[in-house]
């Protein structure tokens, strides 16, 4: 607490929120738990520093109340770390079927966008997808819609689905 001449009044300190603060640590104790408990394939793949990388595995070797106050060690280090991606990169390693899921949505949902006639889309998906031609992918479209007109199976629409998958798992 310390007098502001300005404001004619005392001005105190704020600290943060210890709460907060707990909080924030418990989560980063938990992604560390997470990372200490993944398969060596896996911890190889995940982005984080050589010191945070030397930490976990020495976690590994580490039992109980020693590990403990490893993780507490390790989580006020890891201040440079981006966590969300170590998260993320975990996620998509742990549940790959999920991910390959979401790409066959994805790959139906613009196959369907394609076909009703968003042009933005084919742009995007240039500039998104290496690899893309766009005349193919523009006469697959073509021959889709006058399947559907035609009422005749919707082989080109396969093909378009098929096309864009590939594409999305070259990438």
């Amino acid at each position: 607490m310390h007098w502001d001449e300005e404001i004619q009044d005392y001005v105190y300190a704020e600290r943060p929120n210890k709460t907060l603060i707990k909080r924030e640590l418990d989560h980063i104790q938990a992604v560390l738990k997470r990372m200490i408990a993944l398969p060596q394939g896996y911890f190889d793949q995940v982005p984080m520093s050589d010191d945070l990388r030397e930490n976990l595995v020495l976690a590994r070797r580490i039992e109980r109340a020693a590990l403990q106050r490893h993780i507490r060690y390790m989580s006020g280090r890891t201040e440079n770390e981006d966590l969300d991606l170590m998260i993320l990169t975990m996620d998509r390693l742990a549940h790959p079927a999920v991910m390959a899921t979401e790409k066959l949505h994805r790959a139906e949902e613009w196959r369907d966008k394609l076909i009703a006639g968003d042009n933005n889309l084919i742009t995007e998906l240039v500039g998104l997808l290496p690899g893309c031609d766009v005349q193919y992918l523009r006469q697959l479209i073509r021959n889709a819609n006058a399947e559907a007109k035609k009422s005749k199976p919707p082989k080109s629409a396969r093909l378009l689905y098929k096309y864009l998958h590939d594409l999305d798992e070259g990438e």
